[in-house]
C-alpha cells in the first residue's frame, strides 16, 4: 500500500507554479516534472511555513534565480532525451541562505543531459527558516531525495547502481554530508522508499564547503546550518572532512585556488582524509575561476571543461547494469 501511494505521488507531477519573478529575463523555473520529496508536512515544520520566494539576483546583464521560502522541498526532473541510465542528483548553492538553481542547476542540465545524463535537481529547505533540528533539516532531504531517485528508478529510466550526486559550494557540503551520513538515521521512516540506502555512488563536490573549521570554512554557510556560537564540537560534527571513511562513494572534487569565499584548502583537506581512507578520489584546482562559476558558458572560461573532466572521471565509477 505504501509503495503504490508513492508511486501516485510521484506521478502526479503538477504544473509549474506562477512565476513570482514577472520578469521575462527569468530562466524557466520550475520545470514541468517534478517529486516533492514528503507526502504530507516535511520534519520539523515550523507553525509559520516560509513562503515560497524566487529572485532574479545580481547585475542586470548577469541576474541569477535564487529560491527561498521552500516549505515543500522537490526533486526538479530534467531527463535526458537519449537516457544512458546515469544520473545525478544536483545540490546547488547558496550558503544555506538561497538554493541558486540557475548557474547551478538549470545550467547543469543543459550541459549534462545531451550527454545521456539525467539531472535531478534538488530544491532543499533553508535551516534558517524556523525548522526544527535546523541542523539536519538539508540532509533529511538530501537523503530522501536519493532514497525516492532508487526507488524510483525504473520510471525515471535511471539505472539505480548508477546514481550519483553533484554539490556547489553550501550544496557541495550538503553532498559531502550524504556522501559522509548517508546511513545517519535524522528523520522517521515514511514509505516503503526509505528501507532503501541513500548512499550515492559517487560524488562531485564543486568548489564545497567540506569543512566548517577556521580557516577551511565559510562562516555564512556554518552560521546558517548551525546557528551563530557553534560550538567547536559541533563544528567537527559537521565537518564533512572529518567524516571520510571507507565506504564513502569515490570523490571528485573541482575548486579554484583563487576562491575568495571558500578556500581550495576545504577541498584538500577532504582530498587527503579520502586518500587516507582508501577512498578512490580526483581532483581538479584551476589557477583561476573564483568562486560560484558553476558551469561556464563560455568557452574560454577558467574552469570550463570541468564537466567533461567529472563526466570522464564519473564513468569510470559507475558500476554496470545488473
Amino acid at each position: 500500500m505504501l509503495a503504490g501511494a508513492l508511486r501516485a505521488r510521484a506521478d502526479d507531477w503538477g504544473d509549474p507554479p506562477t512565476s513570482a519573478i514577472g520578469d521575462p529575463a527569468a530562466p524557466p523555473w520550475p520545470p514541468p516534472k517534478r517529486i516533492a520529496l514528503w507526502p504530507g508536512d516535511p520534519p520539523g515544520m515550523p507553525a509559520t511555513p516560509p513562503i515560497y520566494a524566487p529572485t532574479l539576483n545580481g547585475p542586470k546583464d548577469g541576474r541569477q534565480l535564487w529560491i527561498r521560502g521552500i516549505a515543500r522541498p522537490e526533486i526538479n526532473v530534467f531527463r535526458a532525451a537519449h537516457p544512458d541510465g546515469s544520473s545525478l542528483l544536483v545540490i546547488p548553492g547558496g550558503g544555506y541562505n538561497f538554493v541558486s538553481v540557475q548557474n547551478e542547476g538549470i545550467d547543469v542540465a543543459r550541459r549534462f543531459t545531451p550527454t545521456g545524463t539525467s539531472i535531478f535537481v534538488l530544491t532543499y529547505r533553508l535551516p534558517d527558516e524556523g525548522w526544527a533540528r535546523r541542523e539536519r533539516v538539508p540532509l533529511q532531504d538530501a537523503q530522501r531525495a536519493m532514497r525516492l531517485l532508487r526507488f524510483n528508478a525504473a520510471r525515471l529510466a535511471v539505472d539505480p547502481k548508477r546514481i550519483g550526486v553533484l554539490g556547489f559550494s553550501a550544496g557541495g557540503h550538503l553532498a559531502a554530508d550524504l556522501a559522509t551520513a548517508f546511513d545517519e538515521a535524522c528523520y522517521a521512516a515514511v514509505d516503503a522508499a526509505d528501507t532503501l540506502s541513500a548512499r550515492p555512488h559517487y560524488a562531485g563536490l564543486i568548489y564545497p564547503v567540506a569543512s566548517f573549521q577556521p580557516g577551511l570554512g565559510h562562516d555564512a554557510s556554518r552560521d546558517n546550518l548551525l546557528g551563530a556560537g557553534a560550538s567547536a564540537a559541533d563544528i567537527a560534527r559537521h565537518s564533512p572532512a572529518e567524516h571520510v571513511r571507507a565506504d564513502t562513494p569515490p570523490c571528485c572534487f573541482v575548486h579554484a585556488l583563487d576562491d575568495g569565499a571558500v578556500p581550495a584548502g576545504a577541498s584538500l583537506a577532504m582530498l587527503d582524509a579520502c586518500r587516507r581512507a582508501r577512498v578512490p578520489v580526483e581532483a581538479h584546482l584551476f589557477e583561476t575561476g573564483g568562486h560560484g562559476f558553476g558551469v561556464p558558458q563560455q568557452a574560454d572560461a577558467p574552469a570550463y571543461s570541468w564537466p567533461e573532466l567529472f563526466m570522464a572521471w564519473s564513468r569510470r565509477h559507475q558500476q554496470p547494469a545488473a
